[in-house]
């Protein structure tokens, strides 16, 4: 990989498969069937997004008149 690319990549990008790959794992530790284990990982990892955004918007809106 060149030295650019890894210059020009923002760092945000690697949370949206961070948070896939932890809500997956979490639903794998505590069901058994694969059809449970990716509904729930999917539901997870949608409320771990929802969560991401509501806190960047908060953030947004207290640095707003900085």
């Amino acid at each position: 990989m060149p030295i650019w690319l890894l210059a020009t990549t923002n760092v945000t990008w690697y949370l949206l498969p961070l948070a896939m790959v932890v809500s997956l794992v979490y639903s794998a530790s505590r069901f058994e069937r694969t059809e449970k284990i990716l509904r729930r990982g999917f539901r997870l990892f949608l409320q771990i997004l929802g969560l991401m955004f509501a806190v960047l918007a908060l953030l947004w809106l207290f640095s707003l008149n900085l």
